[in-house]
């Protein structure tokens, strides 16, 4: 008999985007919450479960307490921002249901698994690595000691660590998460700064080629070789959502870098357009992650089959702070990249990030002024976030890197600049980040372009107004937290 299971994301700080879906933990420039997919999946799995987001739904412990009093089984997605209040609320659960067993999933159960169980008695297990099928083997009834995948505490109180389970190969085995979010969520609460609203997002394969040093999923939990469902099965999770979400209006599939296979991609875009998408008056659109290569035959075909949005990570103007990083992408390739974005009529968000082994001041100013030459329609700028698990935070220990604190985050949610150089200390890398907003949206040319989007769109008005009052918001606590 299946296990009564509740998935859960713990409620946390307000507006923070800690879901088991967000690549980085924080809080947001504009509020934003990525859909938990990395729960939603094995509770696709589960007959009967449940899933809870708390932090997007604005839920605190006294409005889902309730939830865990006939529970069998909790899964909690935890991360290294997060981990504190995580463990507060397995501690929470424990004291108002001693019966549940209470495991971790996520990137810091993966790589940490000892230190999370060494942390709190609530704790009962952790999954290592790819965890959809272990947690289905628990919510099954195996005993712990069968479980491939999971370190236990035994009950002796020895913690054990089983043998590894090896990854999904056939990522067609996988259900879909969609049904999930549709039965479990209020999907209008996920928010993208830079997608139409309501979005839903998915993957279509786990994995990625690429070896960015800070990149948290490859490192940790989905691996370097990238598996991916077949585009029929693709395709039908595409129809459900047109079908049974029809408030829908842009899909985001969520596959760390989607172009790396540009036929994949290619029959993907001509599936979407046999679907509508891309035709005029379809009032559904799609967008994907990318690399800054893609070529120009294959975003022709993507933008006839109705992409609308690319989301790239440019992380630096400077070669060679892209080689540092094993970013695996040449400056000028990514220019003629963003310039044929542009000619199509596709959207950029561009991501950069500050902090990068072999930042300096000038390499923070050529960014800057990278940035405003190629002009992505919107940006996200991060500061270096060595998360346990990747190879920058290997490096950052090696070097002696870390600014006084392990800690990613402040006690608000807001990012903490955590690498510091002899040449270039944690604070003024901190401060450029605003900067960085400054010099790239306070332009005649950018504000022109976002008040003209404005008066051509009054639902755009609205949001618009909204994320600006955010950003400003977001910025005075910066301030605070410095």
């Amino acid at each position: 008999m299946t296990l009564r299971t509740l998935f859960l994301q713990a409620p946390s700080f307000d507006g923070y985007d800690g879901g088991a879906g967000a690549r980085y933990q924080m809080k947001r420039e504009v509020r934003s919450f990525w859909y938990p997919t990395w729960l939603a999946q094995p509770a696709a799995l589960v007959e009967g479960s449940r899933l809870i987001d708390a932090p997007a739904h604005d839920q605190s412990w006294d409005d889902i307490a309730h939830e865990v009093d006939d529970k069998e089984l909790v899964i909690l997605h935890t991360s290294t921002p997060s981990f504190r209040q995580d463990v507060h609320t397995a501690e929470l659960i424990k004291g108002r249901n001693p019966n549940a067993i209470i495991g971790f999933i996520g990137a810091k159960a993966a790589v940490e698994s000892q230190k999370v169980l060494d942390t709190s008695a609530a704790v009962d297990f952790v999954c290592r690595n790819e965890f959809d099928f272990t947690v289905l083997d628990v919510a099954s009834g195996m005993p712990l000691s069968e479980v491939d995948g999971i370190s236990y505490r035994d009950a002796s109180g020895a913690i054990v660590h089983n043998k590894d389970r090896a990854v999904v190969e056939d990522m067609d085995t996988l259900p879909f998460v969609s049904p999930i979010y549709k039965r479990d969520l209020t999907i209008e609460k996920y928010f993208g700064g830079y997608l139409r609203h309501p979005y839903v997002s998915f993957y279509t394969g786990r994995g990625c080629k690429s070896r960015c040093t800070f990149c948290l999923w490859p490192q940790t939990v989905g691996g370097h070789n990238y598996r991916t469902r077949s585009i029929p099965h693709v395709v039908e999770e595409v129809r459900y959502v047109l079908r049974e979400m029809p408030q829908v209006k842009e899909i985001f599939f969520d596959d760390d870098t989607l172009t790396d296979n540009a036929p994949r991609i290619e029959e993907i875009a001509v599936a979407l357009g046999a679907l509508g998408f891309g035709r005029p008056g379809f009032p559904v659109s799609w967008s994907c992650n990318a690399k800054a290569n893609v070529p120009r035959k294959t975003l022709e075909i993507m933008k006839a089959g109705g992409c609308r949005l690319l989301l790239v990570g440019y992380e630096s103007g400077n070669q060679k702070i892209l080689h540092n990083i094993k970013k695996g992408l040449r400056v000028d390739v990514a220019r003629q990249f963003t310039k044929d974005c542009h000619d199509l009529g596709i959207v950029i968000h561009g991501t950069f990030i500050l902090g990068l082994p072999g930042e300096t001041l000038e390499t923070i100013e050529e960014t800057i002024e990278y940035a405003k030459e190629i002009n992505p329609h919107t940006i996200q700028v991060s500061l270096a976030a060595p998360y346990p698990g990747t190879f920058l935070y290997k490096q950052a220990t090696e070097n002696g890197w870390f600014d006084n604190s392990n800690e990613l985050l402040t006690d608000g949610g807001t990012q903490i600049a955590q690498l510091s150089y002899p040449h270039l200390p944690a604070s003024v890398i901190f401060d450029k980040v605003e900067e960085f907003y400054k010099r790239f949206y306070f332009r005649p040319r950018k504000m022109g372009a976002i008040v003209g989007e404005m008066i051509r769109d009054f639902d755009m008005m609205k949001r618009r107004l909204r994320e600006g009052v955010e950003f400003f918001s977001f910025l005075r606590h910066r301030k605070q937290a410095a």
